[in-house]
Parts: structure tokens; sequence; C-alpha cells
């Protein structure tokens, strides 16, 4: 089994967007708000999911692979 260490606020902003994502979509299908509303709010929570979600999994299985871009030292130290 594979050992992935990931930090708190890591998990946190990532299960934040997957919230976001899921609450997107549950708008779309449910039946509680007017038509333009539920389709306003769940099209906006769908894509700031989707599209927050995209680059944290990137980085995070850029940081699995070790291929995570390396800081540039600062000029000033």
């Amino acid at each position: 089994m594979n050992e992935r260490r990931f930090s708190i606020p890591e998990l946190v902003l990532f299960g934040a967007t997957r919230v976001a994502l899921g609450m997107g979509i549950g708008f779309l299908v449910s039946r509680a708000m007017n038509n333009d509303e539920r389709k306003a709010a769940g099209i906006a929570l769908t894509v700031v999911g989707g599209a927050t979600t995209i680059p944290l999994v990137i980085g995070m299985v850029r940081r699995m692979k070790g291929s995570e871009p390396k800081m540039m030292p600062s000029a000033a130290a």
C-alpha cells in the first residue's frame, strides 16, 4: 500500500471544493427553488467546485510523483 502525506489545509481545501461541486450538482437536480435560482446556483457552484478541484488534483499528483516545481531561492536571502 502506498503512503501519501497531505497537510491539513490541503485536505480541507480539497474537501471544500468537493462540497461545492456536490452542492452545485444537487441544486441542478433539485426542485426546491424556482428554475432560474436553482440553475444559477447550481451552475455557479458546479463551475467553482470543478475549476478549483482540477488544479488541486494536479498539484497533489505532481507532489506524489516528486515532480513538483522547486521554489527558486530568494534574492534577498
